[in-house]
């Protein structure tokens, strides 16, 4: 499996970058945000994703571990394969795409090209189930977090920001901030904590 890859770009199509590295060149099919970034014969790292089908193996590159997790997430979800989970995250930032997902948002997802109503509640439904009995297991999330004597913390914002890769600690802390700061809904307490958390 090939989860990195840092080389010299030698070629930039629409959502391809060829990647020298020790004389092989990878063609990978990169997110939105790696491609923003990419240059012909500038260096680049991406981390990738290998998927391995009857008509070939294809490489998926993103432009972080957080928008990595988030892929990986994406494709268990029925009807969404890697090519449609690579839609996705090159037409909505890993933190807003959160947020919806917290949210409930399905009218905002469902505009993402390709991507119906149906297939835009399934997501929201299978991966808010599954982000929680992720934390669950590791006993990073209970279905009230309390903390000390601030009264307690709401749930799914702490286990949004806990999908994008913060700790629990770092995630309490944040939507504690944003709920002294006089956010209420879940949307609000993401949204602050997202601008102040990194």
């Amino acid at each position: 499996m090939i989860g990195y890859i840092k080389g010299k770009v030698l070629n930039v199509s629409v959502g391809v970058l060829l990647i020298e590295n020790n004389g092989i060149g990878y063609e990978v099919n990169c997110s939105s945000s790696v491609m923003a970034k990419a240059n012909v014969n500038s260096e680049c790292e991406v981390y990738t994703y290998m998927a391995v089908r009857e008509d070939g193996v294809y490489l998926y590159g993103f432009s972080s571990l957080a928008e990595k997790s988030m892929f990986l997430k994406l494709i268990t979800v029925s009807g969404v394969g890697p090519k449609m989970g690579i839609t996705v995250l090159s037409a909505v930032g890993i933190n807003e795409l959160a947020l919806w997902i917290a949210t409930e948002d399905v009218k905002s997802l469902s505009k993402i090209k390709g991507l119906g109503k149906k297939t835009a509640e399934r997501i929201i439904l299978e991966l808010r189930e599954k982000i929680t009995e992720d934390a669950s297991l590791t006993g990073e999330v209970t279905s009230i977090v309390p903390i000390k004597d601030e009264g307690v913390v709401n749930e799914d914002a702490v286990v949004a920001l806990m999908s994008l890769g913060f700790t629990k600690t770092e995630s309490i802390t944040a939507v504690k901030n944003a709920t002294a700061q006089g956010a209420t809904s879940v949307e609000q307490l993401i949204s602050f904590a997202l601008k102040n958390i990194r």
